[in-house]
């Protein structure tokens, strides 16, 4: 049964209306922030997700180099930075870099090439579409090899999955 209902959620189609509430840019334009004198409240994301996770890279590493099949993901930077690469999916031009710091977020839309080096150690949230769990991430997920991972510290999944 288990099975059967992370199936039909990696078969959510992704509709028009869905597609509308993405951001247009890759870097998003965070909202105001509501600041009182208890400090503040930094709005994020306003929509159904399935997953969120918190992220520590450390400085030399690289993931992503892949692309999703139907899931998007918001990632925001908590402390450090991420040089965020990204390319249409199937596209050979080089990947467009974008440096992404200490409190700002980016979109990463489903069927987008993208891949994260970063300078210094560097923690960030993920909010996600699709469930985390691996068997359901690997299922969606396609590794490419657009940003080159020599000299940096990368992993990529033995095959047992």
């Amino acid at each position: 049964m288990l099975l059967f209902l992370k199936k039909l959620l990696m078969s959510e189609k992704i509709t028009n209306k869905e597609k509308s509430l993405w951001p247009d840019e890759i870097l998003v334009n965070l909202e105001k922030p509501f600041v009182d004198d208890r400090g503040y409240i930094q709005p994020l994301v306003d929509q159904m997700m399935k997953s969120a996770v918190m992220i520590e890279s450390k400085k030399g590493s690289l993931r992503a180099n892949h692309y999703h099949k139907t899931d998007w993901h918001y990632c925001y930077v908590i402390s450090g930075s991420i040089e965020y690469f990204h390319r249409p999916t199937g596209s050979k031009q080089d990947p467009e870099k974008i440096i992404v710091k200490n409190s700002q977020m980016i979109f990463t839309p489903p069927m987008v090439d993208h891949a994260m080096k970063f300078p210094s150690d560097t923690l960030f949230l993920t909010l996600s579409r699709n469930p985390r769990d691996q068997k359901t991430y690997e299922e969606d997920v396609v590794r490419i090899d657009m940003v080159n991972d020599k000299d940096s510290i990368s992993w990529k999944p033995d095959n047992s999955l």
